[in-house]
């Protein structure tokens, strides 16, 4: 877990810096904000199992942290030509406390970050998160994703589903051309091959969080029409 001998603001920046995210002091403190959020709404709304806050610095912040890259680089391909200037927009899907989603939110202040999730009180609360922080490229949504038409041109997800229940609820939101963003642990050999011919992997991208000793993937996932093969 992360050294929590040094300031937490400093350690999250360090440890930032070693996935190759850049965080201002300003964006770092918000983050420990969110986190301490997390904490107060954690005592009624049972937002996560995850109580010590130094285990909360590293599984909830540096893990959502380490997607920040890899979405920057993967996310700019996907606006539209007609509007290159038009901001990424992304959609966290079963957002719980709102991991990755709020912390995209603050990390990437140039992606407006949709929460969604069934359960009413998590999309209150990332709503409360938005209003608190004056996050304005962030909103909680309480809906099936199912419903949702979007279209969003990244959608995400953080241990929600399996890849083909994901792809499946969420493809109606999807703009043409956008990506799926599949957080896992180990590369999901099974549910990879479980996918259906329409959707395919483009790339499985290995993360590395500092001081969590656990294997992390991004499945990146297109329509089979825009997609090359797995990389």
């Amino acid at each position: 877990m992360t050294d929590t001998a040094i300031d937490p603001r400093v350690a999250l920046i360090r440890s930032a810096e070693q996935m190759h995210v850049p965080l201002s002091e300003p964006q770092a403190d918000l983050l420990l904000q969110y986190l301490t959020l997390i904490q107060k709404w954690n005592k009624v709304y049972n937002l996560t199992a995850v109580r010590n806050p130094a285990d909360m610095l590293t599984l909830h912040l540096l893990d959502s942290l380490a997607v920040i890259a890899p979405l920057r680089r993967q996310g700019a391909a996907t606006r539209q030509a007609s509007a290159p200037e038009a901001p990424i927009r992304l959609l966290d899907v079963g957002a719980g406390a709102g991991l990755p989603g709020v912390v995209i939110a603050i990390g990437c202040p140039e992606i407006d970050v949709t929460c969604v999730d069934t359960v009413a009180k998590k999309a209150a609360f990332i709503q409360q998160v938005a209003v608190t922080l004056k996050l304005s490229n962030l909103r909680g949504v309480h809906a099936r994703v199912e419903n949702l038409t979007g279209p969003f041109d990244v959608i995400s997800s953080r241990a929600f589903a399996s890849l083909a229940d994901f792809v499946d609820g969420s493809r109606a939101a999807l703009e043409a051309g956008g990506l799926w963003l599949a957080m896992k642990g180990k590369r999901p050999v099974d549910e990879i091959a479980a996918l259906p011919a329409s959707v395919n992997v483009f790339h499985v991208e290995p993360l590395q969080v500092p001081g969590l000793d656990a294997e992390r993937c991004i499945v990146w996932m297109r329509a089979a029409e825009t997609a090359a093969p797995v990389a």
